[in-house]
């Protein structure tokens, strides 16, 4: 006779049936003997067998285990039990009924310590003395001796199954497959960085390492510590056996809350927290860095993804990976999504939405030819322009960023009179760059609360590391001061205020700007640390003549206007711009064109404004 091989799920089933048929012999008094496992695979043993085996349970508590299975999956076992308790009503197991009936029993099974109850395998009815109380299996628990082992549905509303990725950065491959080893021996893993999606990359690849499935839950999604939370850490332990399966506790912006520190000291086993800055646990912990991609890694995943247009152009992909900070995972969710020619596009408005509401945006229209300045700050604003355009090359392909991450930051500081231009030529900047700006006003950024100050600048820093941003940090008159005129501890703090932004300007991969009108005001070993310094003059006569050339569009109705008249008002392009705004809101209340009359009408309102009056010298002529 040949003997067939049976699968495993129908051998555990036939298991069940006799291991139950020796239970109901038991119980009617005749003698019993032993199951035999009918299955050719000697690496897949019972699931009770298996289960004994994950929770340590004796024999007694193997057999308590299988008495509460088969009350629910053999009614004639459960008669049996009713009739051995004299009591038709009593059809369930009891610790009382067990200790009498099975093998080598031992009080201690009932103890909270021992499995049966420390992992919930089994619940005692409330109301009733603790022999005599009704014994249920848990339903997750039926499920995995039956042979189903799917996660306990009162976790997949809490957390969710992560599935391993298809892309993967190289240097993240790394740091899985290091940490794979170590949670495979159960070492609690920290991983810290600003790409939570390539944490998550490390996770999936560390739990397949450790032959485990990773299972991802929020720390804000946590109940407060009480007995909910205290549930939530049991059958995590539980699941963390049955499946194998490994937790990733992702801490957001409110860091690692008190729920989430309470359910890490409790679930022993593989446990990964997730957050951007590190955090201190009680538990020993091995910390790894998982950032997002640097450029030259940034350069090969594009490569990789933009497949739709044949080879991607080498610009397109310098630019991406010079300008943007992305995970892997955004990166080929985005190409296959989208046009080659939108790509940049698409970055940028990815990145856009987290700088909302930390500061304004500004839409970048102007261009070079808007831009009144001597040749001097010309020529440094479009070396300025170049060094963006170029640091992939420089810092990447030459190989500076190897020397070290300081520095790298391209870093500038206007200096100038109000309404000289500093902003103007951000915009211009940013317009020829393809970026947003946006416009944080220090003087509303700065507290005087010591480390507040830090905090806002860190927020903004943070929503803008995607790139795609210029950042222009306005009002630097609020922070900067010399150290020379350090009086007591609040103007020494304001110089660690200042030294934190250079840092993180100086680290920031794209382009930050910061404007000040008090040219004395920058010390000199603030300086040093910025790449470029452009001097923003006010405008002489000639500079004052081409601004009014240009500040009227095309389509304003202009009649007898002097533009060398114009130029003897002695105040700066912001103000030109302001007047010729009003004077041609003059025009059209009026019905007639611009003419001089307006401007001056407008230029005497501005004069109110500035609190300055006008000279006779500088209206000579005008009408």
């Amino acid at each position: 006779m040949i003997a067939t091989a049976i699968s495993w799920t129908d051998a555990n089933q036939a298991y069940l049936v006799t291991e139950f048929a020796c239970l109901k012999r038991r119980l009617a008094g005749e003698p019993n003997g032993s199951p035999r496992w009918e299955n050719n695979d000697d690496d897949a043993p019972p699931a009770i067998d298996r289960l004994a085996e994950l929770f340590g349970l004796s024999k007694f508590e193997r057999e308590v285990l299988l008495l509460c299975a088969g009350v629910e999956m053999d009614s004639e076992l459960a008669a049996l039990c009713a009739q051995a308790q004299a009591y038709p009503q009593r059809s369930y197991a009891t610790f009382g009924l067990a200790m009498g009936l099975l093998r080598e029993p031992h009080w201690s099974a009932l103890t909270p310590s021992r499995p049966l109850r420390q992992f919930r395998l089994v619940e005692a009815q409330a109301g009733h003395g603790l022999a005599a109380a009704p014994l249920r299996i848990d339903e997750r628990i039926l499920h995995y001796v039956a042979g189903i082992n799917a996660p306990d549905s009162r976790l997949l509303g809490l957390m969710r199954m992560s599935d391993f990725p298809d892309w993967i950065a190289g240097s993240h491959r790394a740091i899985g497959a290091k940490a794979g080893h170590l949670l495979a021996a159960q070492v609690l893993l920290h991983l810290c960085g600003d790409d939570p999606q390539g944490q998550e990359d490390v996770a999936c690849m560390a739990a397949r390492e450790a032959g485990r499935q990773l299972f991802v839950l929020r720390a804000e999604d946590l109940p407060a510590p009480g007995s909910d939370l205290d549930q939530i850490a049991v059958l995590w332990q539980r699941e963390a056996l049955l499946l194998p399966g490994a937790l990733m506790i992702q801490c957001g912006s409110a860091g690692l809350t008190a729920s989430a520190r309470h359910l890490v000291e409790k679930a022993h086993g593989s446990v990964i927290v997730a957050s951007r800055e590190p955090v201190r646990l009680d538990r020993y912990f091995i910390r790894f860095d998982v950032d997002k991609p640097a450029p030259a890694e940034q350069k090969l995943l594009w490569r990789r993804a933009i497949v739709d247009d044949g080879q991607p152009e080498r610009a397109l992909v310098d630019a991406l990976s010079e300008q943007f900070r992305l995970s892997a995972k955004t990166i080929f969710s985005t190409c296959p999504a989208v046009r080659t020619k939108e790509l940049w596009s698409v970055c940028r408005s990815m990145a856009s939405p987290k700088l909302e509401d930390l500061a304004q945006r500004i839409e970048p229209r102007a261009g070079w030819e808007d831009l009144v300045l001597p040749e001097p700050q010309l020529a440094i604003l479009r070396q300025l322009t170049s060094q963006v355009r170029h640091r992939m090359k420089v810092y990447e392909d030459w190989g500076f960023a190897a020397k070290g991450s300081r520095g790298l930051g391209v870093s500038a500081l206007f200096m100038g009179e109000s309404g000289t231009g500093k902003t103007l030529a951000a915009e211009v900047l940013a317009r020829e760059l393809d970026l947003d700006v946006y416009r944080i006003d220090l003087s509303a950024v700065v507290s005087k609360y010591i480390g507040e100050t830090e905090k806002n600048l860190k927020k903004v820093f943070d929503a803008a590391e995607e790139g795609g941003v210029l950042l222009l940090f306005d009002e630097a008159d609020a922070l900067f001061g010399k150290r020379s005129e350090v009086k007591d501890s609040h103007d020494r703090y304001a110089n660690i205020e200042v030294s934190y932004l250079l840092q993180r300007m100086e680290a920031y991969q794209g382009l930050a700007i910061l404007t000040t009108n008090l040219k004395s005001g920058v010390d000199r070993a603030f300086q040093r640390r910025l790449r470029f310094i452009v001097n923003f003059p006010f405008p002489d006569a000639a500079q004052r003549e081409a601004i009014w050339s240009r500040v009227f569009p095309a389509g304003t109705p202009g009649e007898g206007l002097d533009g060398k008249k114009l130029a003897q008002l002695n105040v700066a392009g912001g103000n030109i711009r302001n007047i010729a705004l009003n004077a041609a809101f003059l025009a059209a209340e009026a019905g007639g064109p611009v003419n001089m009359r307006r401007v001056l009408e407008a230029a005497r309102l501005e004069a109110q404004k500035m609190e300055r009056p006008l000279s006779e010298a500088e209206t000579r002529g005008w009408i």
